[in-house]
């Protein structure tokens, strides 16, 4: 359980905000960056880095653009070793809004991509490295990634990216605990120079023991939300992998304040979290956007209607 290279990354407010188009508020997000600095995580993911070029700013929240002035405000006055991390997806940002790393206030860049756009990926991350950021890229659905073309993905990555890490990604909640194994062993016997790192999803109520799983076979980076917020099902818990890692620099009270105070509420306006379609969907090792519909229909309950119409069977 305790290894002191374990980093643990909060993506809270990048994962939760595809639930509600990232409109948290300042206050919000600068009392989720409070609690995670006394906590002790490492880094802290708090948004994507879209351009505005393709997403209209009056149609999503700040979070989606994560402009370095608005972190300013967020972290500002903060004392705190916690690292800002942001993500970007392939063919979604652009370049030229990033800033050289000694003007922002960002100090990693997370890519991610699918296996097929590895190689966007790579130009991405070494672009970003070169401005002077820790780089990351997270390998997306990796469920549904074939195994010759993993390898070859792998083995790219390895040559050819700058990155400081290397995220196997369960996108639909589908793995267990020996798939994830042979995943993590799999991308360690490759990634001789790279960190391996785990973002779970928590559609089969195994977030928490696939990252477990990946910690015992060496990855050192891990993803984790507070009370499991994030798109549909969720996350791994912040608060217990907090709990698990035995590390003396974490402290979980500070979290467990946060939950009570502005999680418990948050819960009156938001759904998130293991519900029976969204098990469907990680069973079925599918996208969870059908379940996420199903949610906002009138048939939201009619679990057996939304299993059957997935795996293309007719009522009795």
């Amino acid at each position: 359980m305790f290894r002191e290279k374990i980093k643990v990354l909060d993506c809270t407010i990048r994962d939760g905000g595809l639930i509600n188009d990232h409109d948290f508020d300042f206050r919000f997000v600068r009392e989720v960056y409070k609690a995670l600095s006394e906590a002790g995580v490492d880094y802290m993911e708090i948004g994507y880095k879209n351009s505005k070029k393709l997403f209209d700013p009056k149609k999503f929240g700040k979070w989606k653009f994560c402009d370095d002035d608005d972190i300013k405000k967020v972290i500002e006055g903060i004392e705190s070793k916690t690292k800002i991390s942001v993500m970007v997806d392939v063919d979604r940002v652009d370049m030229e809004d990033i800033k050289p790393r000694k003007e922002s206030p960002v100090a990693m860049v997370r890519v991610a991509s699918y296996v097929k756009d590895i190689d966007k990926a790579i130009y991405l991350a070494n672009g970003f490295a070169d401005k002077g950021y820790e780089t990351a890229i997270n390998i997306m659905a990796i469920s549904k990634a074939l195994d010759n073309e993993l390898t070859e993905c792998l083995i790219q990555l390895e040559k050819e990216a700058k990155v400081q890490v290397v995220y196997i990604v369960d996108s639909f909640g589908a793995l267990y605990q020996e798939s994830t194994e042979f995943l993590i062993k799999k991308a360690k016997s490759i990634l001789k120079t790279k960190e391996v790192g785990i973002h779970a999803h928590n559609n089969q109520q195994l977030a928490f023991s696939n990252t477990i799983e990946a910690i015992i076979h060496d990855a050192n980076f891990v993803d984790a939300t507070v009370y499991g917020l994030g798109r549909a099902a969720g996350n791994c818990p912040l608060e217990l992998m907090l709990g698990f890692l035995k590390n003396p620099k974490f402290d979980i009270r500070p979290v467990l304040d946060l939950i009570s105070k502005e999680f418990i509420p948050l819960r009156e306006k938001m759904e998130w979290g293991y519900i029976i379609p969204y098990a469907i969907t990680g069973i079925l090792d599918e996208h969870p956007r059908t379940a996420i519909a199903l949610r906002e229909s009138n048939k939201k309950e009619n679990y057996r209607e939304f299993y059957d119409s997935l795996v293309g069977q007719d009522e009795d």
